[in-house]
């Protein structure tokens, strides 16, 4: 699992280590697997990504070629229903009924059933054997503060994973984040570290000449 939304809050530090490594054959869960070449769209181009399942493809041109190749295997979900799936796994949850999705392609080969005259789907939860996500303040417990968007993922898929490998642009010591600004406690985190270098491609700030 791999945090961030599009190419905000990405975990660059963690996904410049996988793209150095040898390794190949993943399963990435992410909304969208990076973008224009940027984010995780790396590993794509390395080929080191056998599978996909994320809920946004748009931008990715390395994903689309490799998957009408059929080099890649992609998972296509609703955005929200891909989210309570990742949050179902980190709950412990075997899945969920979902009205989302029926009706269409999204529901072949998936239970079905009548609630309150309403017609559901079966969704299972997913998990994962390690999830990397950027925060922008953790201590050194692993307690962490997420920056916007960043949020809208990231929590749930430490809480998905085996093992959560975090980096954070400022890493404090225990005491110094406090308690109410914590978005995910730190007993979810098994790594953390200061990451370093940022790109944030899309993360800059515009202003405009003020009216007078």
């Amino acid at each position: 699992m791999a945090g961030g939304f599009g190419l905000c809050g990405n975990p660059e530090n963690c996904i410049s280590e996988l793209a150095r490594r040898s390794i190949s054959n993943l399963t990435i869960i992410s909304n969208n697997c990076g973008n224009q070449g940027r984010g995780l769209a790396v590993l794509l181009q390395q080929r080191k990504v056998s599978r996909v399942i994320g809920s946004y493809i748009g931008g990715n041109p390395d994903l689309q070629q490799q998957y009408l190749a059929g080099e890649l295997e992609v998972e296509l979900n609703p955005q929200g229903t891909l989210a309570e799936r990742i949050r179902a796994g980190g709950a412990g949850l075997g899945g969920f009924f979902t009205p989302t999705g029926v009706g269409t392609v999204v529901a072949d080969g998936k239970e079905e059933r009548i609630i309150d005259d309403r017609t559901y789907i079966f969704e299972t939860a997913l998990r994962a054997d390690y999830a990397i996500i950027r925060a922008e303040v953790g201590d050194t417990f692993g307690n962490l503060r997420f920056y916007g968007t960043a949020r809208n993922f990231s929590p749930a898929m430490a809480m998905a994973a085996r093992i959560a490998i975090v980096e954070v642009d400022t890493l404090v010591e225990v005491g110094q984040l406090d308690a109410a600004d914590v978005h995910l406690p730190g007993i979810f985190v098994q790594r953390i570290f200061q990451g370093c270098d940022y790109v944030d491609p899309i993360e800059y700030r515009t202003t405009r000449p003020r009216e007078v």
